[in-house]
């Protein structure tokens, strides 16, 4: 067989052979060694699902990631100086096994809710919701209301503008959905853990070197997974689904709410700028109006030197948000 490939292709083969062997390896090491920081917890669907409580107080600060996201792990010891905090693995991300139900918002509500009652984890809480997790944070407040003192969204979503994308923007959506799939096989075969290993993560993103190195290793252990990006395929491809499910949940009455917006959608990564970043800014702007009319109560701070992914570019956006809420708070009071 190797007879009739040229050198350079008998080098691929055998280069694209040892990272496999490499990532099979650590992978099983990281399986045997690494315990979980939190705790695992099974629910209905005989699954399990992994969640993390640091902190202390009579509030709990829930945090629902961002698409495909863990960064939870990379806020968990900011917040849990102010309040009792608890992060949690969505299904196929982290510790959490995956799911054959629909990644859908309503889907995810109803198991962080069983999450929560299972892990005795008891309300008020303050809800911080990233980019898609907006979305399913927001169902939660609408769902249980009384459990629910405040919400933060940062950069979030809202379905008038997500159900009606131009055709640009729907591009790069088809886009990033088909990435997630190609992503995930080079996942399989080793090619995201060697990557993560090189730096190359710090490298595309520098901000991510201000965080403790144990957490951002939670946060690229994740990532290394194929079932990772599978997960981010799944959930973008039910996002239309998670849109239409939130139209009901358009009034949150005086919930307080604080609505962070970034300066740009992405910035340009080595001076190159995607085709249609001018047409998502501009949803972006749209969709944030929209947030401030979900509540009488809601006011927006901007991050003006942020991308969408404020949690790795200002993170002390987010924790202050969280400390005004719990602290000029009417509804916690009402609630005791």
């Amino acid at each position: 067989m190797f007879n009739s490939l040229s050198p350079l292709q008998s080098i691929e083969i055998i280069a694209l052979t040892a990272t496999a062997i490499y990532h099979q390896i650590d992978s099983y090491l990281d399986r045997k060694n690494t315990v979980p920081p939190g705790k695992l917890v099974t629910i209905a669907d005989g699954k399990v699902r992994h969640l993390q409580i640091c902190g202390s107080g009579d509030i709990t600060v829930i945090v629902d990631a961002s698409l495909g996201g863990v960064e939870g792990y990379l806020l968990i010891n900011q917040l849990a100086k102010l309040n009792q905090v608890c992060i949690y693995d969505r299904s196929g991300y982290g510790w959490s096994e995956s799911s054959l139900k629909s990644r859908t918002s309503q889907q995810i509500v109803n198991e962080l809710d069983e999450l929560l009652t299972i892990a005795q984890i008891p309300p008020p809480y303050i809800l911080v919701g990233d980019s898609f997790g907006s979305y399913n944070m927001r169902l939660y407040a609408h769902q249980f209301p009384g459990s629910v003192l405040g919400l933060v969204l940062t950069d979030g979503l809202h379905e008038r503008s997500m159900l009606s994308l131009p055709l640009s923007v729907q591009l790069l959506k088809i886009f990033f959905t088909l990435s997630f799939g190609f992503v995930s096989i080079a996942a399989a075969l080793g090619i995201v853990r060697l990557c993560g290993t090189l730096g190359l993560f710090e490298l595309i993103k520098p901000e991510l070197k201000e965080f403790a190195a144990i957490d951002l290793q939670h946060v690229k252990r994740s990532f290394y997974s194929a079932r990772h990006w599978f997960t981010m395929g799944q959930e973008m491809w039910s996002l239309d689904t998670s849109g239409r499910q939130l139209k009901t949940a358009d009034n949150l009455g005086n919930l307080p709410i604080i609505s962070i917006k970034s300066q740009t959608f992405l910035r340009p990564l080595l001076g190159i700028k995607f085709l249609s970043l001018p047409a998502a800014d501009q949803v972006r702007d749209r969709i944030h109006i929209d947030l401030l009319g979900l509540s009488k109560n809601c006011q927006q701070i901007l991050a003006n030197h942020s991308s969408h992914f404020v949690w790795i570019d200002q993170p002390d956006l987010i924790v202050n948000a969280v400390a005004t809420l719990s602290k000029n708070n009417d509804n916690y009071r009402a609630f005791l």
